[in-house]
């Protein structure tokens, strides 16, 4: 028969001797949960975050066109990779485009007299759209990979960072659509 002798920690803690045999103490419980916790966050998949209009800046839109590469039709927004072709310019016309009306307080006239080209030469933006409900409201088509499009909005200040670009204005199949709000009326 097997005697089971108490468990004596040699700081005489009274807890700890009541702990059964091969139990961790509490300090080492404490250094195992986080340690765990602390994995559990190199686990997440690293994304992009999502973020208001804050870290665009709106005092220089910026014009892209080309075609659909890749579509994400979800929320937060809808967002697309366009490949915008060497050697783009501006169309002669966009400062004369009419603009739809929506809700945010943008003057479209102004804005599009003011938009330039990116100075960046990337060749693939993503380009963040609209929350879903809003595409929506607005009726703009589905997207999809080979399509048209042309875009006017913003980028991040200095255009440092991935080649983002934040929606106002989409161009697509002859219509206009103000992302940035829903339509007004």
């Amino acid at each position: 028969m097997t005697v089971e002798r108490p468990f004596t920690d040699p700081r005489g803690d009274a807890a700890a001797q009541r702990r059964p045999r091969g139990a961790p103490s509490a300090p080492d419980a404490s250094r195992r949960r986080l340690l765990a916790a602390a994995l559990a966050g190199l686990a997440v998949v690293p994304a992009r975050a999502h973020h208001g209009w804050s870290g665009f800046d709106a005092s220089r839109p910026l014009y892209l066109e080309g075609r659909v590469l890749q579509v994400r039709w979800a929320n937060p927004h809808a967002e697309l990779t366009l490949e915008v072709p060497t050697g783009m310019k501006l169309p002669a016309d966009l400062a004369r485009r009419t603009v739809p009306p929506q809700t945010a307080s943008v003057d479209g006239a102004d804005l599009l007299a003011r938009t330039a080209l990116p100075r960046r030469a990337d060749r693939q933006w993503t380009v963040e759209l609209a929350p879903l409900t809003r595409m929506e409201a607005w009726k703009v088509p589905r997207l999809q990979p080979g399509d048209a499009v042309a875009v006017v909005g913003f980028t991040s200040t200095g255009e440092r960072g991935d080649a983002v670009l934040r929606a106002e204005y989409l161009f697509v199949g002859g219509q206009t659509y103000g992302v940035r709000s829903s339509p007004a009326g």
